[in-house]
């Protein structure tokens, strides 16, 4: 299972709040495992030097064909201007045929609270991913 650690592209303020985005994608067949585990790679390359990314990781699952993100942002317009801007706008709009499913969630936590463990990060995927299907 490869998994990129926790790297840290700009230091937090102290005594500041971050706002965590975790996330799991599954895509449709192996075959699109090594297409979107290239394209990830080159999203992963662009958050380690965005603007208000104070954190991030990434784990692969080729063989279960799922991959999961894990970040901590300034706040939700870094975030999003990240998201916005190429190479991630493009990876976003290459992969989107070949995703079974996707699932988002978002929290605040103290900056001292970072990095965020894996465990809690997939706790509340999973939680997010019950909730969605409830309604």
């Amino acid at each position: 299972m490869p998994t990129l650690p926790w790297t840290i592209p700009n230091p937090a303020p102290p005594r500041t709040k971050a706002l965590v985005m975790a996330s799991r994608f599954e895509v449709r067949s192996g075959r699109d495992v090594p297409r979107f585990f290239l394209k990830s790679l080159s999203a992963w390359r662009q958050v380690r030097s965005a603007p208000g990314a104070y954190g991030a990781s990434l784990i692969a699952q080729p063989f279960k064909r799922v991959f999961y993100t894990l970040s901590a942002w300034e706040d939700r317009d870094a975030l999003y201007a990240y998201a916005r801007t190429d190479p991630h706008r493009g990876v976003v709009s290459d992969v989107r045929s070949t995703m079974k499913a996707s699932t988002f969630t978002f929290w605040e936590v103290s900056v001292e609270e970072l990095p965020i463990t894996w465990a809690d990060a997939k706790r509340r995927i999973a939680d997010q991913a019950v909730s969605e299907r409830a309604t």
